[in-house]
């Protein structure tokens, strides 16, 4: 039999082994908002803000407004472009005119009078010519016009064939080429003109005016910063021992420094390839590890929580 003081150092021993769990597999990072950059089309000057940092804005609501006056000039030229080769594809599409049909006939007619006029003078100098009553270059002149005569008819019946037959086909596929084109770009413009007046995508916060009203910010440069989304999501470094057990889908619970609250989440996204673990998410053992970049989306009950935050992610597996 055991004694009862050998029992009760047996307790004493083995009730803290008992109480001791291991401990839930945990990975740090910090909170993010899902952001929405705004870039600069056009190098103009901002000429109007119409928020504040910080300030909310629903979905469509102006943000700012960038000098328009070069990007609608340059709209009406692309437009008037446009309007030419609309005209010029009508007027390939409709033909010649009756005028210049009729007035090709006549250039043709009077050709052809001034060819037979050329033929029957040349035609009474031959029989002079053989007879040395004209001189031979008189007759070699009157050949020679003869012929010009000739060519000129040749040169009006195609003139008048090339009315009469119209258009080509391939004019008209040229015209409807340069139309398209025209309009392409006048679309383009229109397009970039509208993003002049600078709003919001999506419902949100302002998170960063990076320039000032007056500013001439670059082509592509951040107008605008939002941060959008009905919660923020914690962004974690999976330490590599961890990162065979955890899945897209698998549920999260979230310690925010300076919250006694835990939030639930769920894993959004891993990645597939390793990181090098920045220096706020070591922990122990894992400080010479590579980790693996996840995303832990949370509830409505943590849209208060600011970015920047630091985290504890603790995996208890599926729920």
């Amino acid at each position: 039999m055991i004694s009862d003081r050998k029992l009760f150092l047996l307790l004493v021993v083995l009730l803290p082994l008992a109480a001791c769990k291991p401990e839930a597999p945990q990975a740090l990072g910090t909170l993010e908002w899902d952001r929405v950059t705004l870039p600069a089309p056009v190098a103009e000057k901002i000429v109007r803000i119409d928020v504040r940092e910080g300030q909310q804005v629903a979905a469509g609501a102006p943000l700012l407004q960038l000098e328009l006056t070069r990007t609608q000039s340059q709209l009406a030229a692309v437009q008037a472009q446009a309007q030419q080769s609309r005209e010029v594809l009508a007027e390939l599409e409709a033909g010649p005119r009756s005028e210049a049909i009729a007035q090709a006939r006549a250039s043709l007619a009077a050709a052809q009078a001034q060819a037979t006029d050329a033929q029957a003078y040349y035609r009474r100098l031959q029989p002079l010519g053989r007879q040395q009553l004209v001189a031979a270059s008189e007759v070699d002149r009157a050949r020679a016009a003869a012929n010009n005569a000739s060519a000129q008819v040749r040169l009006a019946q195609a003139a008048l064939l090339e009315l009469e037959r119209g258009t080509r086909r391939e004019q008209i596929a040229q015209g409807q080429a340069a139309l398209t084109a025209a309009e392409a770009q006048a679309t383009t413009q229109s397009v970039t003109l509208d993003k002049l007046n600078v709003v919001a995508p999506r419902a949100g916060r302002v998170d960063s005016l990076p320039y000032k009203l007056g500013d001439q910010a670059p082509v592509g440069a951040s107008l605008a910063i939002l941060l959008v989304g009905e919660a923020p999501y914690a962004r974690i470094y999976v330490p590599e021992p961890q990162r065979a057990n955890v899945k897209v889908g698998d549920p999260v619970r979230i310690h925010v420094d300076g919250r006694e609250q835990a939030y639930a989440g769920r894993v959004r996204m891993i990645r597939s390839e390793p990181t090098f673990t920045p220096y706020y998410a070591l922990i122990g053992a894992d400080a010479a590890r590579l980790s693996y970049l996840a995303e832990v989306s949370l509830g409505k009950e943590a849209a208060d929580l600011p970015a920047g935050f630091p985290v504890r992610a603790e995996f208890h597996g599926k729920q």
